[in-house]
């Protein structure tokens, strides 16, 4: 048991109660001196196998670390030791120990125990139990990547047929065309010696041994006994020195079955020496992947009997194989060849032979790159694991007698170490062989020899390579994981999925419902995400975040021993995310590197890869997709492909296309799933098919009363308030020719809205009432205003006689009418999607529409220039189709939910109790730029448009990275020009309610005319009197009395000495609320005022803005392009075409 508590037991159950920590004790380094704390070995299980008079330490099966069922059943009672001491680790390494989950797993797997005998792992215990084990295995010196081990679980089957298909995949797996992966398959637990599953084999491959006429063995004589059981069962060799044994697998208490091994998963290296070619003319080889087949592995008191496990040779393991008395004892062959002096020992001719043996076992793998250390790099690797178990834990158990390796043993770091042989459960225990007690069922298997008919029992259970590879694809579970604020990456998860269905599970899951804790368990993990405002995680993403982030910080505390510097409460994307070639990476390691790497993180043994979705128009481009790529890559996990971008401005969708394509081949590489080049040419990406005959409408009732507000609440996974208008104002001159209202909103004092300055307050719109009206017009006959309806789906189920075809509900939407769903729920604005436009095409008699929208749909560079340009929405694109009839069910499925609008929120709670405002800016333009259609924004008009009677869904998104300073004194600069003056106006009245006066509070603000553009010029004029803003100054762009200025001008031309005694000099805080080119350009603009004031270098400059965003002191809150969408989106657009192109080329090359 390791960590600070225990569990006390009683007959109903158990209980948390802490234990005091017990004494420790003192290993030394003759090399170096050193003397480290030892504390693990005292949670060993109590077996001391010496005495006063005698050491057995060298003995090579010790009772300690031997499991013989003949001897007796482990008794109830030491299960259920094992069963505690096992949970306590596992929930420790999780944080959880003695939490409600802890406590309730324990209970049952207690009661499963006293009902039953024994219990049963989860998959995720059964994977930590194994990675445990061998890092506990006191012999193995290659335990530095104990948390990459990969786990297939085939606990599940029955036949030794299934048992050949699991070591089939695992070998095929475990190979990786010379990239060797150490992994173990688990076949189902010991419950009774005379049902027990096994492997005979002592080791997955070894090579068969033939006795002669003249007593003389030709192949390997360790393996004598076990070939002649072989061919007992049947078998006939070919009589060579490298033979490959059958497996002969025992399963369910049925006799055991020999099976060949599938030559094509065989890989040898033949021996060669760089110097001396008497090696090559020896013709010897081995086999690369090294498998132990015959240990047992007892974790938390279940004993799994048959669970052949791999890693990868150091090269002494061949060498003594080779060369071994009683192997194939080649040491004189070579000393021959070599010409050396064989007469005498003195003259060292073993070793020099065993020497240039190590040389050719080494320079024949590596000239093919396949995996292997050498035992210096072997030696060292441990001991930096040792050290860092030590540092982790408390200790490392070790056998000095193993570790050491067989030749320079004082030149390895090994040799010189102090440690502790014990044996901790999880445990690696040896078994005797099974042919040593099992009682053969049917005697005719042993009676004739070589007279089975091998060829028929081995046809009925030889597999194809795609049946292997179905076999252990379906066990390799994808999770893709999705954060978003819109949908858009949801879409693309499940589209991802479906792509990941035809070889693996794919499991689609939000990054809020995803258990963080779990994460190490998973073995392959996709992430598609957008990023919300100036680089946030999506509000849904935001826990994950967190989480990863502090596991990251964890895990290198652990590692360095240095406790990481305490996190903002805000998770920072820029700030986290590295630059791509600093980022930790697997990618580009060859064979050896990677196997010799001693630091393997918390992921070591998952798999991934990151696709970012977002906007070029914003300055932090995909940043949160790039804080998880860079977090998951800290922590260890596998990249297999460099993370994806995909620009809303350029070719999202085709984007997303080339990485799916790209990071599902690199995934079925990698998990040795293998599919034609036929198979990726053709992948459809779309999603899975709409038929509109397999769809209908259904009548629920007539209407009551219809609470949308709930539906959305359920439909968007949010708690919303009803909020009503209070008050609407126009806060700029008639004359203007543009709009800027605050709208004032009654809460009911719901608790839904609490907020702080800063803060957003999200509002669910309502599509225009002419568009929704029009669009039902173009769908013809369709039930009235008063009438609740639903969609069905067919489902089909085929028998081997007929089809049952079942109709079922689509619970996407509510019950509610057709006006209700177009204006409430269903987003009928936002152009459709390239994959809408192909289900689309599908609904046009037209051939001619047909083939545009096709086309639309397939061509990205189409695409975007219609989209952009014409920004159609659904009405205007059946216009532009007159052909294209759509269903009432084809747009309940289909059309994308209408999305929540965000609203900096300009009120103090404390100032407007039951009440929250909004400054907004009615977007209207034309499209073509400016020449085409005139479009508007859907939420500022419909906030524009309300009475006071009807009821705004409602509810806060919180923006702590926004908030004012808690200490009021500090000097706060707010920078807003047009509506980037929405918070601050929250700022200002949050003051005044506090009283505060005589401390720095700036406000710069900027617009276009002081006649007509100067929102609430009179409220921030009053606040200047009162003392809760301290200074005052504003930038008039377009005022003929004025001359043109911005705001990023006064900054450098008007203030730049007191924005140096602010923020620098008195560490004030530095706050910008705008668009994307404003906050650009104030950045630029303070970056300047830094180099020209205080003497920094452009470089330092920009690390002293850094540093201002690290510790929280440079604010932004950015929102998207409004007024100017065209002009920016042709500019954006044509500056990313190029690096999108050259993105999906790399892609296409991976």
């Amino acid at each position: 048991m390791i960590g600070s508590v225990a569990l006390k037991h009683g007959n109903d159950g158990a209980t948390i109660q802490n234990v005091k920590p017990q004494s420790a004790a003192l290993l030394q380094n003759y090399e170096t001196g050193a003397k480290s704390k030892e504390t693990l070995h005292l949670k060993a299980d109590p077996v001391n196998i010496c005495s006063l008079n005698e050491c057995r330490g060298s003995l090579m099966n010790p009772p300690n670390m031997t499991c013989d069922p003949m001897k007796g059943k482990q008794s109830v009672e030491e299960i259920r030791r094992l069963a505690i001491s096992f949970l306590d680790q596992y929930y420790d390494s999780m944080k959880r120990t003695g939490s409600e989950v802890h406590q309730t797993r324990l209970n049952n797997v207690l009661d499963s125990i006293k009902t039953t005998g024994t219990y049963e792992l989860t998959g995720n215990e059964l994977i930590f139990g194994a990675k445990l084990a061998w890092r506990n295995a006191p012999r193995c010196i290659g335990r530095q990547q104990w948390n990459k081990l990969q786990v297939f679980d085939y606990r599940q089957i029955s036949t030794t047929g299934e048992m050949y298909q699991a070591l089939c995949s695992h070998l095929k797996f475990g190979t990786n065309k010379g990239n060797i992966r150490s992994c173990v398959t688990f076949f189902p637990p010991r419950q009774d010696v005379s049902t027990e599953f096994r492997v005979w084999n002592n080791q997955i491959l070894r090579y068969a041994a033939y006795r002669q006429d003249d007593d003389s063995i030709i192949g390997d004589p360790v393996n004598l006994e076990f070939t002649q059981i072989c061919e007992k069962l049947g078998w006939k060799g070919k009589g060579g020195r490298f033979d490959v044994l059958p497996w002969v697998l025992q399963a369910n208490g049925q006799d055991p079955e020999i099976y060949d091994v599938p030559p094509e998963l065989v890989l040898e290296v033949n021996i060669k020496h760089p110097t001396y070619k008497c090696f090559e003319e020896m013709d010897l080889k081995w086999y690369a992947v090294p498998g132990v087949s015959n240990i047992m592995l007892n974790i938390g008191g279940i004993e799994f009997c048959a669970a052949p496990f791999n890693g990868w040779f150091m090269g002494t393991e061949i060498g003594r194989d080779l060369c071994d008395v009683s192997r194939y004892d080649l040491l004189p062959q070579i000393a021959e060849a070599m010409g050396l002096d064989t007469k005498r020992t003195s003259s060292l001719w073993k070793d020099k032979a065993l020497l240039e043996m190590n040389v050719a076992i080494l320079h024949s793998f590596q000239a093919l790159n396949i995996t292997i250390m050498d035992h210096h790099v072997a030696s060292e690797s441990f001991m930096k694991h040792f050290h860092n178990e030590l540092k982790v834990r408390g200790g490392c158990p070790a056998d000095w007698v193993w570790l050491v390796p067989p030749i320079s043993g004082s030149a390895c770091p090994v040799f010189h170490q102090e440690f502790f042989n014990y044996v901790i459960n999880p445990a690696c225990l040896y078994q005797p062989n099974p042919w040593r007690y099992y009682k053969y069922k049917d005697q005719k298997k042993l009676k004739t020899k070589r007279k089975i008919h091998f060829k028929e029992l081995a046809k009925s259970v030889l597999l194809t390579s795609n049946m292997m590879t179905k076999a252990m694809s379906k066990r390799i579970r994808a999770t893709i994981l999705y954060a978003t604020e819109t949908g858009k990456s949801y879409e693309f998860a499940v589209m991802l999925k479906q792509l990941f269905d035809h070889a693996f599970d794919g499991k689609v899951v939000a990054m809020e419902d995803f258990d963080i804790q779990s994460l190490e368990y998973e073995s392959l993990v996709l992430v598609v995400t957008s990023t919300f405002g100036n680089g946030d995680p999506p509000e849904n993403g935001e826990g994950f975040a967190k989480n990863l982030q502090k596991m990251s910080a964890d895990y290198m505390e652990s590692v360095n021993g240095v406790k990481q510097r305490q996190r903002n409460s805000k998770f920072q994307s820029v700030v986290t995310a590295k630059p791509v070639v600093k980022r930790g990476s697997t990618l580009n390691l060859t064979n050896a590197q990677a196997a010799t790497t001693a630091s393997v993180g918390h992921l070591a043994n998952v798999r991934f890869s990151v696709f970012g979705l977002g906007s070029r128009a914003y300055p932090h481009f995909c940043a949160f997709a790039h804080a998880v790529d860079t977090l998951m890559g800290e922590l260890g996990a596998e990249r297999i492909i460099e993370i994806g971008e995909g620009d809303e401005l350029s070719g999202q969708a085709q984007s997303f296309r080339v990485w799916s394509k790209a990071v599902f081949k690199a995934a079925c590489q990698e998990f040795c799933v293998e599919s034609s080049n036929s198979f990726f040419d053709d992948m459809d990406m779309s999603d899975a098919k709409y038929e509109d005959s397999k769809h209908r409408i259904k009548t629920v009732s007539s209407i009551g009363l219809e609470d949308y507000v709930g539906a959305l609440s359920k439909l968007h996974r949010k708690n919303l308030a009803p909020c009503k208008l209070i008050k609407r104002s126009n806060l700029q001159a008639e004359q203007s020719g543009r709009l800027t209202i605050l709208v004032e909103l009654d809460t009911d004092n719901s608790d839904v809205i609490k907020y702080q300055p800063g803060d957003h307050l999200g509002v669910y719109p309502k599509n225009n009432e002419k568009l929704v009206r029009d669009l039902m017009a173009f769908l013809g006959d369709v039930p009235d205003d008063q009438t609740l309806i639903e969609v069905e789906s067919m489902k089909i189920k085929k028998t081997q006689v007929s089809e049952i075809k079942t109709w079922e509900d689509v619970t996407r939407l509510p019950a509610c009418t057709l006006y209700v769903a177009l204006s409430r729920y269903l987003d009928i604005c936002t152009p459709p999607s390239q994959r809408l436009l192909e289900i689309y095409a599908d609904a046009a008699s037209d051939p001619n529409d047909r083939e545009k929208l096709l086309k639309l749909s397939q061509d990205s560079a189409a695409y975007d220039e219609w989209s952009i340009v014409n920004a159609p929405n659904l009405v205007e694109v059946i216009k532009e189709f007159p052909s294209l009839t759509l269903s009432i069910p084809l747009l309940f499925t289909q059309l994308p939910l209408l999305q929540v609008r965000y609203y900096s929120i300009s009120s103090s709670h404390d100032v407007h109790p039951g009440e929250v405002h909004a400054t907004v800016a009615v977007v209207q333009y034309r499209t073509h730029g400016g020449r085409g259609e005139l479009h508007e924004g859907v939420c500022s008009n419909y906030l524009n448009r309300i009475d006071t009677d009807e009821i705004i869904p409602c509810f806060v998104r919180a923006a702590p990275s926004f908030h004012l300073p808690p200490d009021q004194s500090i000097p706060c600069l707010l920078i807003g020009p047009g509506t980037g003056i929405a918070p601050f106006r929250s700022f200002w009245e949050q003051r005044s309610h506090d009283k505060t006066k005589g401390n720095t509070m700036a406000l710069l603000f900027g617009c276009r005319n002081s006649e007509q553009d100067h929102i609430y010029k009179q409220e921030v004029q009053d606040c200047l009197k009162q003392g809760s803003i301290s200074h005052a100054y504003t930038a008039y762009s377009r005022d003929p009395d004025h001359k043109k200025k911005y705001v990023q001008d006064i900054i450098k031309q008007d203030i730049a000495d007191f924005v140096v005694d602010c923020i620098v000099k008195r560490n004030g805080h530095f706050y910008v609320c705008g668009d994307v080119k404003m906050a650009n350009g104030v950045n630029e603009a303070l970056r300047e005022v830094l180099q020209a004031r205080c003497s920094m270098s452009k470089e330092d400059a920009e690390e002293y803005v850094i540093k201002m965003k690290v510790d929280e002191r440079y604010h932004e809150d950015i929102f998207g392009i409004t007024l100017r969408t065209f002009e920016v989106q042709q500019t954006v657009r044509e500056n990313t075409r190029r690096n999108s192109a050259m993105n999906q080329d790399r892609m296409s090359e991976e």
